[in-house]
């Protein structure tokens, strides 16, 4: 496996590790499985496949895309549905749930670097209409596209940073401890994540360092573990740290290795 293949793989198994409830890991595997199948960004797909894991028992989404997903399932049509969610919670649609889910997106070799915002922003705007939960997804998904790219670090961050958001911009510049929040804002759970990834030098350190900061919500280990697979790739991602997502192993591997495998073509 190259180097590429293996922060590819790094990815899905990083966000296993971070995520210790399991509703942004089995949205990210919704999304992986549409873009492997689909071999495109196919936001009709997507939509079908969360609908169906949450008809079967999804949990975990967060309060927008529950309610979402209820309406819908109660057959509201799903634009209508985005809109009088959005209502319902005055505006108040900037979470975290778009950017912990939508990470796969990088994985894609097929869709271009120069798309990757724009796919990111429709993939949140199923659930969240917010701009910024769009926005902080956005600068996930090309961070990580850097990163898969063997960018260094502070290099990966500026480009994440170029045409987003000033509250985005912010979050991806250097903080103290005492500046981050372990609340579920997308900006803030971006510039928490980073906080951790920027100042410890390994990944076991940044995730268990940001799952005791986090508490039981839970919301910036999800990115640490996306972004720092992304960053490190498997080696470095202990099994004792997954392990509670024993079951969806095989099905992870399978999508991780098939979208790996478009970036060992073009690398090896």
């Amino acid at each position: 496996m190259t180097d590429t293949a293996d922060r590819v793989n790094g990815l899905l198994l990083g966000l296993a590790a971070g995520d210790k409830i399991g509703g942004p890991l089995h949205m990210a595997l919704c999304l992986a499985e549409s873009l492997q199948y689909r071999q495109n960004f196919d936001r009709a797909d997507i939509q079908a496949r969360y609908l169906a894991w949450w008809q079967a028992g999804g949990f975990d989404t967060g309060p927008t895309a529950a309610k979402i997903f209820t309406l819908a399932k109660n057959g509201s049509p799903w634009e209508e549905s985005v809109e009088q969610v959005d209502r319902l919670l005055g505006g108040y649609t900037a979470g975290c749930n778009p950017a912990h889910r939508a990470a796969p997106l990088a994985m894609a070799h097929f869709l271009p670097d120069a798309h990757l915002a724009a796919h990111a922003e429709a993939e949140a705007r199923l659930t969240h209409k917010h701009p910024l939960a769009g926005d902080v997804a956005a600068a996930v998904v090309l961070l990580c596209r850097a990163l898969i790219r063997g960018v260094a670090w502070d290099e990966a961050c500026l480009t994440a940073a170029q045409g987003r958001h000033p509250e985005t911009r912010d979050a991806l510049k250097r903080h103290n401890a005492d500046t981050i929040d372990p609340g579920g804002y997308a900006p803030e759970v971006f510039r928490a994540a980073l906080h951790f990834l920027d100042g410890f030098e390994t990944f076991s350190e940044a995730l268990h360092h940001s799952v005791d900061f986090a508490g039981p919500s839970n919301y910036c280990p999800v990115l640490v573990g996306s972004i720092g697979g992304a960053r490190w790739g498997t080696a470095v991602i202990a099994p004792e740290d997954y392990r509670h997502h024993e079951a969806l192993m095989p099905q992870l591997r399978k999508l991780s290795e098939a979208l790996a495998r478009d970036w060992e073509a073009t690398t090896s």
